[in-house]
């Protein structure tokens, strides 16, 4: 059964996404168990990237060990709904103290991985199947608007 997640902003704009278990199965299995119960966390816009919004997994959702994640699936130029994992160890990127779980959706064309840091390979773990329009203008918004609410989940 193919697996699928969904992405509601607090507006009730909704996406659904479905894992690429083929090609990041250790991705999909470490944020398919992130996800077991919905997070709801702040969806910000991304900086460098362009069109991504990304939000920092809770604590709670941080039920596995990042560094087992291998790289898989990676790209620094995703897709339209494309949804990457990154983890940021301390001191990382730019200095900063604290580590970092990025999952984040692309939701238009132009994006790019690129940071302080350079271009980032990213793991493209899922992909928007339903919803990606609206979605995008929503996740859009954010760039005016400021940061929302983004609660993501499994679909049963």
């Amino acid at each position: 059964m193919t697996k699928k997640i969904f992405l509601e902003y607090e507006t009730g704009v909704r996406a659904v996404a479905t894992l690429l278990e083929e090609h990041a199965p250790r991705t999909c299995e470490a944020l398919w168990g992130a996800f077991e119960t919905p997070r709801t966390m702040q969806a910000l816009h991304a900086m460098y990237a362009g069109p991504e919004v990304m939000v920092g997994l809770p604590e709670e959702a941080q039920n596995f060990d990042p560094q087992t994640v291998p790289f898989e699936n990676q790209q620094v130029v995703p897709a339209p709904g494309d949804l990457m994992w990154y983890w940021q160890q301390p001191m990382q990127m730019g200095g900063l103290p604290f580590e970092w779980y990025e999952v984040g959706v692309f939701y238009d064309r132009g994006a790019r991985v690129l940071g302080p840091l350079g271009w980032t390979p990213v793991n493209i773990w899922a992909s928007v199947t339903e919803g990606l329009e609206e979605f995008a203008r929503e996740s859009a918004a954010i760039r005016i608007d400021g940061a929302k609410k983004l609660t993501i989940g499994r679909v049963s």
